[in-house]
């Protein structure tokens, strides 16, 4: 049964977003590194940190879902960024996360927050164990006042690996599907949903707001436009399926400059705002199964 409520324009729902508490932000390993070097962009990750503590000092629950482990760890071990072998790249994604948790964990201290590491795979969700051991975990953490960093466990489930729940686009709905977040935040190399790739059709529209979602899951795109990232606006418009009917709000938006997500959560006209519609009998393992 899908739980509905009146008709708003998107200026009212918009104004909504101030008053979510439970949020999850997302972000990919193109806004987290300096795309000539391939090396961590400190200042963005700074910043980044800095606006989830503002959220975290307002009150919130606040949860980082993180790409960049194996970014990280093909850096630090000098290898190159096409090299796809599944075994180098849950070698680097096992050096790569613990250097990228190290440096959050730093950052985040200097603003008086603990953080906590959690790495999920499919079975994390799909069981009904774990899917339960995991609920406990999270909800016990924002209990305490932690604001976890989660990425998928890529050392031991690559996307080539049956194992994979697919990427953190997904993974970030997940989460918020297993807590349940009130706002997700997905920050991409691109403004939100066009009608076409913009990169690729200079008459493409953009779409600030998304009422129905049934009218929109035939624009996704498989290709994310970057050698680092693995996401495109096909797996968002998956989370979308999984957010939205999990009672999520989800916002797309250009993570170029994260201090977007202070002015989505003002209620500002960032990115494209999908509202959310709760269906309380959407099984979230069934759906990942059938992917």
């Amino acid at each position: 049964m899908r739980n509905t409520e009146p008709e708003l324009t998107e200026k009212e729902y918009r104004g909504r977003l101030k008053d979510r508490k439970r949020i999850v932000v997302k972000i990919g390993s193109s806004s987290l590194h300096h795309m000539s070097t391939g090396e961590l962009n400190l200042t963005k990750m700074e910043r980044l940190v800095r606006e989830l503590c503002e959220l975290k000092n307002q009150g919130k629950d606040v949860i980082l879902v993180s790409s960049g482990a194996i970014a990280v760890g093909k850096k630090v071990l000098n290898i190159a960024p096409t090299d796809k072998e599944v075994p180098v790249k849950q070698a680097c994604a096992a050096v790569g996360q613990a250097r990228l948790m190290m440096i959050y964990q730093k950052l985040f201290a200097e603003y008086n927050h603990t953080t906590a590491q959690i790495l999920m795979t499919k079975h994390t969700i799909v069981d009904d164990i774990n899917r339960h051991n995991a609920h406990n975990t999270f909800t016990e953490l924002l209990k305490l006042g932690v604001i976890p960093v989660v990425n998928e466990n890529d050392t031991v489930a690559i996307h080539e690996v049956e194992d994979t729940i697919g990427d953190n686009d997904f993974l970030s709905a997940v989460v918020s599907n297993l807590v349940g977040a009130d706002l997700l935040i997905l920050l991409s190399d691109i403004d939100g949903l066009y009608t076409d790739d913009p990169r690729s059709n200079k008459n493409a529209s953009f779409i600030s707001f998304v009422d129905k979602l049934d009218d929109v899951m035939d624009m996704g795109k498989e290709s994310t436009g970057s050698n680092i990232g693995t996401g495109g606006m096909s797996a968002k418009l998956h989370a979308a399926t999984v957010a939205v009917n999990a009672g999520t709000d989800m916002v797309i938006a250009n993570g170029k400059d994260v201090s977007v997500i202070h002015k989505i959560t003002e209620g500002r006209y960032y990115g494209t705002l999908f509202k959310s519609c709760r269906d309380d009998g959407f099984d979230i393992a069934d759906y990942i199964e059938r992917m």
